[in-house]
């Protein structure tokens, strides 16, 4: 359980330190954009309240706190199952990685009312519309691990 709460931890604190930085530091609220290693890699600032690319964004305060508690439900599953479990290393660090990422965005919901999205990344002559962030990241990859050895990896 300690690896999956310090991973929670962790992606959570990288989570909010990079939104915190680009939205205040950078000030990309009121730049919208900066280009770092374009088209690879821009900062765009982009607000979804909806999920993943803007599905399901209504922008009513009722759609809002269903995401949270959604996501809060989802993170609590995530917890107890792989807590009860006999999970090895990688299902903990997924399963965090799934937490932790929820939880960032949950904070933004809370402070904002929507997700601060700011990675935009493309290729020479495919504009990429959609920006994300640190959480999405790791709710992905969190869960790709989570599907990939949730079964199968188990400690002694």
């Amino acid at each position: 359980m300690r690896l999956l709460t310090l991973t929670a931890i962790i992606v959570f604190a990288l989570d909010q330190a990079t939104k915190y930085a680009v939205i205040h530091w950078l000030d990309l609220g009121s730049r919208q954009r900066i280009d770092v290693f374009p088209p690879y890699l821009n900062f765009v600032m982009a607000w979804n309240q909806g999920i993943n690319f803007g599905l399901l964004a209504t922008g009513s305060d009722l759609a809002r706190w269903l995401l949270i508690l959604l996501a809060v439900v989802i993170s609590g599953f995530v917890a107890v199952w792989v807590g009860r479990g006999n999970q090895g290393p990688i299902v903990r660090i997924a399963g965090g990685a799934v937490i932790g990422g929820a939880m960032g965005n949950v904070v933004d919901r809370v402070l904002f009312g929507a997700v601060a999205d700011f990675l935009n990344m493309s290729v020479p002559g495919i504009h990429n519309p959609y920006s994300f962030n640190i959480a999405d990241i790791a709710v992905f990859a969190g869960a790709f691990a989570l599907v990939i050895f949730g079964g199968k990896e188990k400690t002694p």
